[in-house]
């Protein structure tokens, strides 16, 4: 057999072991709804604006 042929074969193989290996672990985590991540994520920026120390901004009329 060519070398060209065994090496494409035993790279399917390997890309194929990756792959279920892949669908395996993502099938094990459920997967975040997004608008739970969006909304923790507006959570931890808005604590974080909160909690630094900045002077209080005057507003000129």
């Amino acid at each position: 057999m060519e070398i060209n042929a065994q090496l494409a074969r035993i790279h399917h193989a390997d890309l194929r072991a990756r792959a279920t290996a892949h669908h395996r672990a993502a099938a094990v985590k459920p997967p975040t709804e997004l608008r739970t991540r969006v909304g923790w994520t507006l959570v931890d920026l808005g604590l974080r604006l909160v909690s630094t120390s900045r002077p209080a901004v005057a507003l000129a009329r």
